[in-house]
């Protein structure tokens, strides 16, 4: 089997550009590295990896068949979101375009990456893949949540006009080694302060709530995704919910830091809870998350440690 990943280099496209590779794909990866890192595939150079240095919203161009077309290419921090605005619209339109042009072509599976952020601040608790989202499209956020939207929509559209095999997973928030470590999220944030003896900046009171799960559990679920005949969005998270201020409080216990945790103001339009129903997955893909947040937490630690010396 033949895959094409687009942000191949990046946090999570690495990880699943290895996972398919140690499954005997074959794997062309695609990515302008503007938030993703040579670092990360120089691992897996190998003659069934290849890499290409390219913006794919320019266009896309691959010699040769495919399989599959996962497109994963995006910015993805809320620090990208005010630095890379217009290049994160562009890279869920004209970036979701071509590869689903391209999928077409060669009449591969294609898989869109989208967000649990198509629900905004929610008013639906937990979040269940029929919730249409609370996005306020004008605020700083808008540019990554309306462009997941957007891509969604658009791969509906293919699949429907087209009959493109499609697939959409919803991705909650997820950790592992190959963060970025001032990438603004709170675990790489919070594990570099505390690894160099810094305050722990918690936005707002700390208690809103994300979802973790460790990137294994959901590359797991990507690839069983791919296997399914589900066109609709699936959510793929880890319903174990945890507030900022408890994961501050556990990467102190895990680190042995004794840095103090300070307070800022909360970012423009930040979701006051995140958690997924994962009652499709659980039926469709026969898949829940398997590795407990604080085991990951301790592999990331290890990670970022050894990455600071």
């Amino acid at each position: 089997m033949r895959g094409l990943v687009t942000g191949g280099a990046g946090f999570i496209g690495s990880h699943l550009s290895e996972f398919l590779l140690a499954r005997g794909c074959e794997v062309v990866c695609l990515d302008n590295l503007l938030t993703g890192a040579i670092e990360n595939i120089d691992p897996l150079r190998s003659e069934r990896f290849t890499f290409i240095k390219l913006d794919v919203t320019t266009y896309i161009s691959v010699a040769g068949p495919l399989d599959y077309v996962l497109h994963f290419a995006s910015p993805a921090s809320p620090v990208d979101y005010l630095d890379l605005p217009i290049q994160t619209l562009k890279v869920g339109a004209l970036g979701t375009h071509k590869a689903l042009g391209l999928a077409k072509e060669k009449g591969a599976r294609f898989l869109l990456a989208s967000t649990s952020e198509v629900y905004g601040d929610p008013l639906v608790h937990p979040q269940r893949e029929e919730y249409w989202g609370n996005v306020n499209p004008v605020g700083p956020r808008g540019v990554y949540d309306e462009a997941k939207r957007f891509a969604e929509a658009l791969t509906m559209a293919y699949h429907r006009a087209h009959g493109l095999d499609t697939r959409i997973v919803r991705i909650f928030n997820s950790f592992a080694p190959r963060m970025r470590m001032h990438d603004g999220r709170a675990i790489p944030t919070f594990i570099t302060q505390a690894l160099q003896g810094r305050p722990l900046t918690v936005n707002g009171d700390g208690t809103q709530t994300r979802s973790l799960m460790y990137i294994p559990d959901l590359i797991e679920g990507i690839c069983r995704l791919m296997q399914a005949p589900v066109h609709d969005p699936v959510n793929l998270g880890n319903p174990q919910e945890m507030t900022i201020l408890d994961l501050a409080k556990a990467i102190l216990r895990l680190t042995g830091s004794a840095s103090p945790i300070v307070f800022r103001p909360a970012g423009a339009d930040d979701p006051k809870v995140r958690q997924p129903d994962i009652g499709r997955a659980r039926q469709l893909l026969g898949w829940e998350p398997q590795v407990e947040v604080e085991e990951g937490l301790r592999r990331t630690i290890e990670w970022f440690r050894g990455r600071l010396g």
